[in-house]
């Protein structure tokens, strides 16, 4: 009953302060650099990160530090860390066939940072594995680096790179608008979940990590298409994303993930 109720409380406060979080985000942004194959291609890497950049600008929340870079791995996939990193999987690029698409997945993983769900997941989590007695601290202000250091053991684990469901709805609807005033069509976000889709009865494995955290892409579709509504506008391409890809295709094939 204790977890029960520290956990409902733990949806009205975070026990990480950003602070915590940025040192936490750049501890474990480290350990994914050792155990994940980073794209070696300096204009890939800044395309990915000249989109990211527009992308910020017109998120709300703190102003964390982000920054964005390319897995070599061929599987369809995206992920935010505490504090601001954000990485894309090769896949991702390879398997869009516009650049609102591309758009559409930071834009969904810039709202997670955003929204702090990093910080609120590391919460519960915590209070989950210390208990109550951890949320008295709290409440006592005694908590201090020790919490921080506790949260980036379990980060370091791999714990919190998944978000609940209920995260990844909020990371839809608000990085949609977040992708809506950035300029580019909102439709690119729909588009790359009906390649996965497809992806899905094609080829499992490659969309199978993807699935495993987040909703059924056809539901995120449904509840997307409702909010994009008939007259959706934006840019949807450019010539940078086609010589992008062009220069993708020219590079050794990418990593399947372990």
């Amino acid at each position: 009953m204790h977890i029960v109720i520290a956990l409902a409380l733990a949806a009205q406060f975070t026990l990480v302060s950003m602070e915590e979080e940025i040192a936490i985000g750049k501890q474990v942004n480290a350990e994914v650099r050792k155990e994940m194959p980073p794209l070696a291609d300096t204009q890939v890497n800044a395309y990915v990160r000249s989109i990211g950049e527009q992308l910020v600008r017109h998120a709300g929340g703190p102003k964390y530090p982000y920054s964005f870079g390319v897995i070599d791995y061929r599987e369809i996939n995206a992920f935010a860390l505490p504090g601001g990193p954000i990485w894309v999987h090769r896949g991702v690029l390879m398997s869009a066939t516009n650049e609102s698409q591309v758009a559409g997945v930071l834009a969904h993983e810039v709202a997670h940072i955003a929204q702090r769900h990093a910080a609120q997941q590391l919460t519960k989590a915590t209070l989950t594995n210390w208990g109550i007695g951890l949320l008295g601290a709290f409440l006592g202000n005694s908590t201090g680096a020790s919490t921080a250091q506790a949260a980036a053991g379990m980060l370091a684990n791999g714990v919190f790179l998944k978000f609940s469901r209920d995260d990844e709805r909020e990371a839809d609807r608000v990085g949609l608008l977040i992708l809506r005033k950035a300029g580019w069509d909102p439709r690119g976000m729909t588009e790359l979940f009906e390649i996965l889709r497809k992806e899905a009865a094609r080829d499992p494995g490659s969309v199978e990590i993807f699935l495993s955290s987040h909703p059924a892409p056809q539901e995120r579709i449904t509840l997307l298409q409702r909010s994009i509504g008939r007259n959706p506008g934006g840019r949807r391409d450019s010539q940078q994303f086609r010589n992008i890809k062009a220069r993708l295709a020219r590079l050794p094939a990418p990593k399947p993930m372990k």
